[in-house]
C-alpha cells in the first residue's frame, strides 16, 4: 500500500478510495438484490455477505501489514481527524451498540435510553479532560502514560491489569454477537460460529497492528452505518411516506401505547421510570442516572478508545477527531429508538394474536440459534399470546428486517452490519490488550532491549492467544452482550478514570496515592460485580451490577486524593511535565520515566 502523503499515496487519496469502496458495496447489496428476485437461495445471499465483507477486512489487512513500531501501535500518527473520527465510531459501535442496544429498548423502552445517554455523553469527558492531553504526552498505550506519569512501573502494571479485565470482558461480548451471526446466517452451530468469526479478526489486526486496524475501522463503519440505517428507514417511508425515521416513530409509539393497552401491558413502553407495576419507582430512577453516569466514565476510560486519539497527526486533530467520533456515533444512536419501536410495532401488529400453527418462517428459523428466541403455548389456546412470544434482546435487530417482511438481502445485509460491529470494536480491543502486554510489560519491564522483530512477533502472540481464549468464553454464554459491555464500563470507570484525570489535571498526585486508589476503586466495583452476578449478594441501594462503578468510581477519587496529601509530592520535573501537557502548543517528549 503506497502510504505517502504526497500526491498519488494511500493518504492523499483517501476520499477517493473509500467513496469507491463505499459505491462498491452498494453496487454489490443491489446485486444480490437481484439474485434475489431471481430465485437465488437465501443461504447464498448470506454467506456471500458475510465472507465477502470479511474477506474485503482481511485484504485491507493484508494491504496494511506492518514491520513498523509507530505504526503498529500508533499507525504512525498520521490519520486524518474525519478518518480517525469514523474509525473511532466503528470501534466505539460494537455489537452491544448494533445489536444490542435497540433491542433493549424493544424489551425495556424508556429505561433503557441510559444506554444511549452514557454512551454519547462520555465523549464530551473524552474531548474535555482527556483526549487532546493524552495525544500530546506522544507515547503508546494508556499504562505508558500512568508508568511515566506516576514514575514507575507499579502503577504501569496496575494500569494493565485494570484494562486487561476491562478489555477482555469486552472482547467476551463481541465474540459472543459474531457468534449469533454467523451462526444465524451460514448455519452452524454457535460454538463453531464464534472460532469462525474470530479468523476474520486475526487477520485484521495481527499484521498490520493499529495501521491495519484503523484503515479496516473506517471500511467497517461504512458498512455498519449503511446496514444499520437502511431497514428502518425502508419501514418509516413504507409506514408513514417520510424516510426520516428519527421524525416519524413518534407516530409508531402512539400506536404501541394503543396496542399496549389493549394487550394489558403494565409496563408502557414510553413510560418513564416505572416498575414492573406501571408505577413510577424511585429505584428505577436512581438506577437508570446510575447507568448513565458509569457508561460517561467508563467511556473516558477505555484504553481501546482512548488509543485511537494517539494516532492523529497532532493535539488539534485529535481534539477534532472527538467530534467527528461523536458525530458518526450519533447517527447510530439516534436512529436506534426509531428501530425498536418500529420492530415492537410490528411484533404487536402480525405475530402477537397469531395461530401459532401459521406463524412466519423466520420465527422457526431463529428460535435454532441458542435458544434466543422460544415460543410457548401455556393456555393450548394455539394462538400466540404476548406472554408466550419470549426473544432476547440480541437478536432484535439482525431479525427485525424478516420480522417486517423485507427482502432477505435486507437481512443480510444487516447481518454484515452486525459482523462489522463486532470485529471492529474486537480488533481494537485485541491490540488494546496485545499492546499494553508487549509494550508495557514485555519491553518496559521484562527485556528493553528486545528488537523491534521480537516485540512485534511478541505483540502477535499475545494477540492470538487472548482472542482464543475470548472466544472461548464466550461459548459459555456468561450473559447478554449489553450487560457484558456495562461490566467493561464500570471497571475501567473503577479503575483508570481517577488516575487519568487526577494525573492531568492536579499535579499534586502521588505515585502512591494513584496506584492505592486505583485499585481500590477497581477491586470494590470487582468485588461488587463478581457479588451480586455469581453468589446473590444483595444489591447495594438496589443498584444493579452494570452500574457496578458507582461504588468503585469514589472510591478512587477518595483515596487518591488523600493518599496523595499525606505522601511527598511529585517532583518539580514532574510538575512541571504535567503542566506542559496541560499547554496547547508546543511538543511533549514523555522522558521523565526514563
Amino acid at each position: 500500500m503506497a502510504y505517502e502523503v504526497g500526491k498519488g499515496g494511500f493518504l492523499a487519496n483517501l476520499g477517493k478510495v473509500y467513496g469507491g469502496y463505499t459505491g462498491g458495496f452498494i453496487g454489490f447489496t443491489i446485486l444480490l438484490a437481484i439474485l434475489e428476485q431471481f430465485g437465488v437461495p437465501n443461504k447464498v445471499i448470506g454467506y456471500a455477505f458475510v465472507f465477502l465483507t470479511i474477506a474485503v477486512y482481511a485484504y485491507i489487512g493484508i494491504l496494511s501489514r506492518t514491520a513498523e513500531l509507530s505504526e503498529y501501535y500508533v499507525a504512525g500518527r498520521v490519520v486524518p481527524a474525519f478518518y480517525n473520527g469514523m474509525a473511532t465510531g466503528a470501534d466505539w459501535m460494537s455489537a452491544a451498540s448494533f445489536i444490542s442496544m435497540a433491542g433493549g429498548l424493544y424489551l425495556a423502552g424508556y429505561a433503557n435510553l441510559g444506554y444511549v445517554l452514557g454512551w454519547t455523553g462520555g465523549y464530551v469527558l473524552v474531548a474535555i479532560l482527556l483526549a487532546p492531553y493524552l495525544r500530546k504526552f506522544g507515547q503508546f498505550t494508556v499504562p505508558d502514560f500512568l508508568g511515566t506519569r506516576y514514575e514507575g512501573n507499579v502503577a504501569r502494571v496496575c494500569g494493565v491489569i485494570v484494562l486487561f479485565s476491562a478489555s477482555f470482558t469486552y472482547i467476551v461480548a463481541q465474540c459472543f454477537g459474531i457468534g449469533i451471526i454467523t451462526s444465524r446466517f451460514i448455519g452452524i452451530s454457535f460454538e463453531l460460529a464464534i472460532f469462525v468469526g474470530l479468523l476474520g479478526i486475526l487477520v485484521c489486526s495481527m499484521l498490520g497492528g493499529m495501521r491495519a486496524v484503523t484503515w479496516t475501522q473506517v471500511a467497517q463503519y461504512i458498512i455498519l452505518i449503511i446496514a444499520y440505517l437502511v431497514p428502518v428507514i425502508w419501514l418509516s417511508t413504507k409506514k408513514y411516506g417520510v424516510p426520516i425515521p428519527e421524525l416519524t416513530y413518534g407516530q409508531a409509539l402512539q400506536q404501541i401505547a394503543e396496542l399496549e393497552k389493549q394487550l394489558g401491558v403494565v409496563r408502557p413502553h414510553a413510560a418513564a421510570f416505572v416498575d414492573n407495576t406501571g408505577k413510577f419507582s424511585w429505584n428505577e430512577f436512581h438506577n437508570f442516572w446510575a447507568l448513565v453516569l458509569c457508561l460517561m466514565v467508563g467511556t473516558a476510560s477505555l484504553p481501546h478508545v482512548l488509543m485511537r486519539y494517539f494516532t492523529t497527526p497532532n493535539v488539534r486533530q485529535a481534539r477534532e477527531s472527538v467530534g467527528w467520533s461523536i458525530f458518526f456515533i450519533f447517527l447510530l444512536y439516534f436512529t436506534a429508538p426509531a428501530y425498536a419501536a418500529f420492530c415492537k410495532l410490528e411484533v404487536y401488529q402480525n405475530v402477537i394474536g397469531q395461530p401459532i400453527a401459521s406463524l412466519p418462517a423466520w420465527v422457526q428459523n431463529w428460535s435454532q440459534v441458542g435458544g434466543l428466541l422460544t415460543i410457548r403455548d401455556a393456555n393450548n389456546d394455539g394462538i400466540l399470546q404476548l406472554a408466550e412470544f419470549v426473544i432476547n434482546q440480541d437478536i432484535i435487530v439482525l431479525s427485525m428486517p424478516e420480522i417486517a417482511g423485507l427482502p432477505y438481502v435486507i437481512s443480510g445485509l444487516v447481518a454484515a452490519g452486525g459482523l462489522a460491529a463486532a470485529l471492529s470494536t474486537a480488533d481494537g480491543l485485541l491490540l488494546a490488550i496485545a499492546n499494553a502486554l508487549s509494550h508495557d510489560i514485555y519491553y518496559k519491564m521484562i527485556d528493553p532491549k528486545a528488537s523491534t522483530v521480537k516485540r512485534l512477533l511478541v505483540a502477535r502472540v499475545l494477540l492470538v492467544v487472548v482472542a482464543i481464549i475470548g472466544a472461548a468464553v464466550a461459548g459459555t454464554r456468561p450473559s447478554g452482550i449489553i450487560q457484558m459491555v456495562a461490566w467493561a464500563f464500570s471497571l475501567a470507570a473503577a479503575g483508570l478514570f481517577a488516575p487519568l484525570v487526577l494525573g492531568i489535571w492536579w499535579k499534586r498526585t502521588t505515585a502512591t496515592g494513584a496506584i492505592i486508589g486505583m485499585m481500590s476503586g477497581f477491586l470494590v466495583c470487582l468485588y461488587y460485580l463478581v457479588m451480586t452476578r455469581y453468589f446473590d449478594m444483595p444489591l447495594w441501594f438496589g443498584i444493579r451490577n452494570i452500574s457496578s462503578a458507582l461504588f468503585g468510581l469514589p472510591v478512587a477519587f477518595i483515596v487518591t486524593w488523600a493518599v496523595s496529601l499525606v505522601t511527598t509530592p511529585p517532583s518539580k520535573e514532574m510538575q512541571d511535565f504535567v503542566d506542559s501537557i496541560r499547554t496547547p502548543s508546543g511538543a511533549v517528549k514523555a522522558q521523565a520515566a526514563h
